[in-house]
């Protein structure tokens, strides 16, 4: 999944203004970091991805 993709998801499940509020302030439990922290270690958005998957209700649509 290419970077702009994961944000493009992101903006459509948290909204374009909180998502990347959330993406700094939230750590993910199967990643052990914040979505911002895990892109700036090179963890692949795919990874990533699913680990927001685990912690936010994400719709099938956007699975």
């Amino acid at each position: 999944m290419r970077l702009t993709d994961f944000w493009e998801r992101m903006d459509e499940l948290h909204g374009p203004g909180y998502s990347r509020s959330w993406a700094r302030d939230v750590v993910l439990a199967p990643l052990g970091c914040t979505v911002s922290e895990a892109i700036e270690q090179g963890t692949d958005t795919k990874e990533i991805w699913r680990a927001v998957c685990t912690v936010a209700e994400v719709p099938a649509s956007l699975r």
